[in-house]
């Protein structure tokens, strides 16, 4: 190319009108309370970052957490920050006003305790043929925010959901998996963020049960409501297991494969929905006896392995090896810092750089 070729050229790029919109796909995670739900969420992002270097991550998180990031000299990790409104501290405040934190065009929030497997470039695709969305299945079952006992019987016998259905006029009720919700049209999913406020408002006049009464939970459940905004505005859920091309699948050790990184990682998925949804009981031994009654049936004991987008540590029983995860994709990021010493905050073991 000669000299003139070159200067035209310079010409031609410096002269052409900037874009006034770029269609950036980017990720939020919020994080808020503990610093543990920090070291959570860069964990994550440290996985995300195996296969997908380029769409950019922001926090939306609280000033202590993003001070801490910088005291640690690791703000680097993350793109963007945004600090949440003192309202929004919490589950039910958070994922009822994601609206407020859509950062890019179009937004994929995450919760802090998943593990990427593989790229995330088939999902990003398949999410752009929705306006908002939140991942789910089509129906939900009796235990969806109702009693997770022999207690959800009595919501059978009386028909509790229907009751509820009826009451507010809904036809149909999804289960909705919030751990990972998708903005791309901010006034729509305002619109099912106020629903789902108001119907939590109106708890006393479902068949809902507080969240609160569970051993370990601490926060409302933003899903169920979630799934009555959604069920009232016909918005569609996004298929969050789907054979191979499933976008999350939670960890359950004794069906799940993987190596100590999580860089191999293999689910076992049975192509019967009555069966795959056996996984919530926690007696392993139980789980399998049901199993094995079912596989009687023709197909009841089929299953493929399947390597999610994402692996969600969502099970609080199950939650061990992404807290030992966490832990150590934590120490080694500071370790590759700076020279540190180990501190004890608000019981949680976090590295601190060393003074002098």
């Amino acid at each position: 190319m000669t000299s003139n070729q070159l200067s035209s050229l310079a010409h031609f790029l410096q002269s052409r009108p900037t874009p006034l919109h770029e269609d950036v796909e980017g990720y939020v995670y919020p994080v808020y309370g503990d610093v543990k739900y920090l070291k959570f969420a860069i964990a994550s992002i440290e996985s995300l970052r195996r296969y997908d270097a380029h769409r950019p991550v922001a926090l939306a998180c609280e000033p202590q957490h993003e001070a801490l990031l910088r005291r640690l000299d690791i703000r680097h990790l993350v793109d963007d920050i945004v600090f949440l409104e003192p309202e929004h501290r919490s589950i039910t405040g958070f994922k009822h006003n994601v609206h407020r934190y859509a950062r890019y065009d179009r937004t994929l929030f995450l919760d802090a305790d998943m593990i990427f497997c593989r790229k995330p470039d088939d999902l990003w695709t398949a999410l752009r043929a929705y306006r908002f969305t939140a991942t789910g299945s089509l129906s939900s079952d009796p235990f969806f925010g109702g009693p997770k006992g022999l207690g959800v019987l009595k919501d059978i016998l009386l028909q509790r959901r229907r009751t509820t259905l009826s009451r507010f006029g809904l036809t149909y009720l999804n289960r909705v998996q919030s751990g990972v919700m998708y903005v791309r049209d901010r006034e729509l999913a305002q619109q099912v963020c106020t629903k789902a406020a108001w119907f939590l408002d109106n708890m006393h006049l479902t068949h809902f049960q507080s969240r609160l009464k569970e051993k370990g939970r601490t926060e409302e459940s933003c899903e169920w409501s979630l799934a009555m905004a959604m069920s009232d505005l016909d918005v569609p859920v996004f298929p969050w297991i789907n054979g191979h091309t499933s976008a999350q699948m939670d960890y359950i050790a004794d069906l799940t494969t993987h190596d100590h990184n999580f860089e191999q990682v293999s689910c076992r998925l049975y192509t019967s929905p009555l069966v795959h949804a056996l996984r919530g009981i926690r007696a392993v031994e139980l789980r399998r006896v049901l199993t094995r009654l079912l596989g009687i049936f023709p197909g009841k004991d089929e299953y493929m392995e399947v390597t999610p987008v994402l692996l969600h540590f969502g099970w609080l029983h199950e939650k061990q090896p992404f807290y030992r995860f966490a832990d150590e994709v934590w120490l080694r990021i500071l370790s590759d810092e700076q020279h540190v010493t180990r501190k004890v905050l608000d019981e949680d073991a976090v590295l601190v750089p060393a003074v002098g």
